[in-house]
């Protein structure tokens, strides 16, 4: 099978949802901006893009119509370029990466470009279809059958996260201090200029946004420990659990001719694909045997990857996957995670992957891994060398 290389892997700061500052940009022209900025570093010409592939989550409002197709007509991409929108949750654009390096790998497109976008203060989350069931249309995603296979009434994340902190012994403590060091190493790698080579700044209405804007520097333990339980009895908070976010992201995907042909140089080879699906209730502890399955497939050993992109949905997911596959914390979101930097949904696959590869490259390692947990129990693991 042919190789899938990574050209270019970019993303916007990430922008707090409401106030942040991303709240006055339109979803598709956050997303042009990466469409754009692919083209502009690379110097591709942008009729030999075959594909867009763009992953967002709450496909309503800004982010209906054909959304991915927007953000083609929202950039300077010719309108000769196809897009399509997907939906596999948290994992959107990380799919979309996955959709991408197959048609690549398999020799059907030589140029694609798999991206994401989400505004989160423009389109709320689950408002596709809160907003039916508070008009009396239909009742909810989960229909009976649904509800009477799987004995509740919905799936929530949230409990989801209560019950992986249930099943593996964490305490408010352990992931309050899992969340503190997450912006401890964020804020590090801002100073560092660490996001430098993958932030596209993006023009907003006050101004050049160019940072993200939802590190908490100063943190305590005892700051965190003022935060409310998002349930009665439970131990996950909005202070270790991920941040409401606005943002895009994009990955340059080809083959192996458009290298040669159009003069390109990669800086990462896609290694192994993997998607797996388990229980929907408990929903989010499946990245743990998705990246059991990604080693075997790909013969690499988890002592041989150099760098973890485990997604911070909840402090309670990358714990649990530390704790399960006895990986190396210090290996692990080396430039913070999702509860410092934010997690605009469908945006945040491709926006993990930039920053990978970029940390690879700063620190001249070989492997690295990234693994999300989605809705309805599912989780993508990808696998890249840098070149």
């Amino acid at each position: 099978m042919a190789d899938a290389y990574i050209v270019e892997a970019l993303r916007t700061p990430g922008g707090r949802a409401r106030k942040g500052g991303l709240v006055g940009v339109h979803p598709a022209d956050l997303g042009a901006t990466v469409l754009n900025a692919l083209v502009d570093r690379t110097g591709i010409d942008p009729a030999s893009i075959e594909d867009v592939i763009v992953g967002c989550v709450t496909q309503g409002g800004e982010q209906a119509f054909a959304f991915g197709r927007n953000l083609v007509l929202a950039s300077k991409l010719p309108d000769s370029v196809p897009a399509v929108t997907i939906d596999r949750q948290c994992g959107s654009s990380q799919q979309a990466l996955h959709f991408a390096a197959q048609a690549v790998m398999s020799g059907t497109q030589d140029v694609v470009i798999a991206a994401g976008a989400e505004s989160m203060t423009r389109v709320p989350m689950n408002s596709n279809w809160q907003l039916h069931r508070a008009q009396g249309i239909g009742v909810g995603p989960w229909s009976p059958a649904i509800q009477k296979r799987y004995g509740v009434a919905e799936f929530s994340q949230f409990h989801g996260a209560q019950a992986i902190a249930d099943k593996y012994g964490f305490s408010r403590e352990d992931m309050d201090a899992f969340a503190l060091r997450s912006h401890g190493k964020a804020a590090a790698a801002i100073d560092a200029g660490a996001f430098k080579d993958e932030i596209i700044p993006v023009e907003s209405v006050d101004g050049i946004f160019d940072t993200d804007d939802g590190v908490r520097r100063g943190g305590t333990m005892e700051a965190m420990a003022q935060v409310k339980t998002l349930q009665e009895g439970g131990n996950i908070t909005a202070a270790n659990s991920s941040q409401m976010t606005d943002g895009a992201s994009g990955v340059l995907v080809v083959s192996e001719a458009a290298l040669k042909r159009f003069n390109l140089t990669p800086i990462a080879r896609i290694v192994n694909l993997t998607v797996t699906a388990g229980d929907p209730v408990i929903m989010l502890e499946e990245p743990i045997p998705a990246t059991r399955r990604a080693l075997e497939r790909s013969g690499i050993k988890l002592a041989d990857i150099d760098l973890f992109e485990i997604n911070e949905a909840f402090a309670s997911i990358p714990m649990a996957w530390l704790k399960a596959l006895g990986a190396d914390p210090a290996k692990l979101n080396v430039n913070g995670g999702a509860i410092a930097l934010g997690h605009p949904l469908g945006a945040t696959g491709t926006k993990l992957m930039a920053t990978l590869v970029h940390a690879l490259g700063r620190r001249r390692k070989r492997y690295g891994l990234q693994a999300m947990c989605e809705g309805g129990g599912i989780a993508n693991v990808t696998i890249v060398e840098r070149l």
